[in-house]
């Protein structure tokens, strides 16, 4: 695998703030970068994202990474997302990052 991209390491930098208990959308994550897509950070989560506290990324309607479901219950379980059912409850648990 290669060395992550100037980009790559923005975003893993990013998720790695993300506060426990908090979670962000690909979108989220593009936006406040002011660079990139949903689907451009959600191929930088899924090459080099596990490094990283990956669960805390999410859709943009709260829902997990598509095969990682049981995973992310039980990191947002024991970090107290606040949840939807088996989605994060995005108004009550997004980041919004840290404060300019």
């Amino acid at each position: 695998m290669s060395d992550p991209t100037p980009f790559a390491e923005r975003v893993l930098d990013l998720v790695e703030r993300i506060p426990s208990g908090q979670v962000m959308s690909y979108g989220d994550i593009a936006e406040y970068l002011a660079e990139g897509g949903p689907r451009q950070v959600g191929k930088v989560m899924s090459t080099w994202g596990g490094g990283v506290p990956w669960w805390r990324v999410v859709h943009a309607d709260g829902t997990p990474p598509p095969g990682h479901e049981s995973r992310c219950l039980t990191h947002w379980r024991q970090e107290g997302t606040p949840l939807r059912g088996a989605r994060a409850d995005m108004r009550h648990a997004r980041w919004h990052g840290d404060p300019p």
